[in-house]
């Protein structure tokens, strides 16, 4: 039985494989988000059509409020929940191959939780304004990885599902304290944590999608370069050691890469559940492909997040829900089938 084969892209001594099924699984995701895009750049109190969007977008549209409206309010917006989208859903693919689990992804294993409590801290106990709450999420976020990481070691290995318990108990601990925290807090600062806590892409400016995409421009390198390292720890840690693969020292960077994509996230948009989760294991199962689903995981985090983003702006009777109460119910059902279907009967 011959072994398939693909091409390889090759930059100086770095080989890169790609798969015909994955390259066109993630155009038609692209072209699904680009459409996407287009719909809620129109979507909102001003309605405007695909052409108005694309002709304010290229600068030779004829309608000056459509003009302003779409770029000043709703374009920055759009360029948060692109980079929010592809952070969770790298963050996820990440997290699942590690842990080798399809619960492994930040919201589940308590790092969104700790992202939250950094931001909560600022708004009730210091009155912070919005780049003090941001800083105080990535700050958190990394530290609760760090925890979580020390404490699933054993022997001088982590992974597996003792990093996704040890993630549930630190995650449960300081969910419990982000209440105390919102209780300990006069009524308008509890009703900003609690705003915050929700998930939201509205008033987002320029001020948050900058950081988003530069955070993100960042990682994205470090996560291609060890996408090799993890699809081989995929196998197991014996396996990789075999092949020369530094295990520790690539799982504590790849963990932190997606702490920190998750952090990024949390900050720019609050937190957003379940597309982490769900990202991944979509695109795995379009792409039918062993690899991590590194790439095709971030651009269907994309496209869940604008799709969420689109059905909360367009609910019946005016019900305008925030995003992150959106992918809650939607992931909520998810999880469910997805727990019903690696059910051992």
């Amino acid at each position: 039985m011959s072994v398939p084969t693909f091409p390889a892209l090759r930059i100086g001594s770095l080989s890169l494989r790609w798969r015909p099924r994955t390259v066109l699984v993630c155009a038609m995701l692209a072209f699904a988000a680009i459409a996407l895009g287009i719909v809620l750049l129109g979507t909102g109190t001003l309605a405007f059509t695909p052409a108005e969007v694309l002709g304010s977008l290229l600068g030779n549209g004829d309608n000056a409020t459509a003009e302003r409206v779409i770029r000043r309010v709703r374009l920055p917006r759009l360029a948060t929940a692109l980079f929010v989208g592809a952070s969770l859903g790298m963050a996820g693919s990440i997290f699942q191959s590690i842990s080798r689990n399809a619960l492994g992804s930040p919201d589940v294993i308590g790092f969104t939780t700790g992202a939250a409590t950094g931001a909560i801290v600022q708004i009730i106990l210091f009155n912070a304004g919005p780049l003090e709450t941001s800083l105080a999420a990535v700050a958190a976020g990394l530290a609760t990885a760090v925890i979580v990481f020390l404490l699933s070691m054993k022997s001088g290995a982590t992974g597996g599902y003792r990093l996704v318990l040890v993630g549930i108990g630190v995650g449960a601990i300081l969910s419990g304290f982000n209440t105390v925290l919102l209780v300990m807090g006069d009524l308008d600062q509890a009703m900003s944590a609690q705003i915050w806590l929700a998930g939201s892409l509205n008033t987002r400016t320029w001020a948050h999608a900058v950081p988003a995409a530069l955070g993100f421009a960042v990682i994205l390198p470090v996560a291609i370069l060890h996408a090799r390292r993890i699809d081989l720890l995929e196998m197991g840690d014996d396996a990789a050691r075999q092949l020369g693969v530094p295990i520790e020292r690539t799982r504590l960077v790849m963990v932190l890469a997606a702490v920190a994509l998750t952090a990024i996230a949390t900050a720019a948009a609050g937190p957003i559940a379940f597309v982490a989760l769900a990202a991944p294991q979509l695109a795995r199962r379009l792409t039918a492909s062993s690899q991590v689903p590194l790439v095709s995981g971030a651009i269907m985090g994309i496209v869940l997040l604008l799709g969420a983003d689109l059905l909360s702006q367009r609910l019946p009777l005016n019900v305008n829900m925030p995003i992150g109460l959106t992918t809650g119910l939607l992931g909520g059902l998810y999880l469910l089938w997805l727990l019903g279907r690696s059910r051992k009967v």
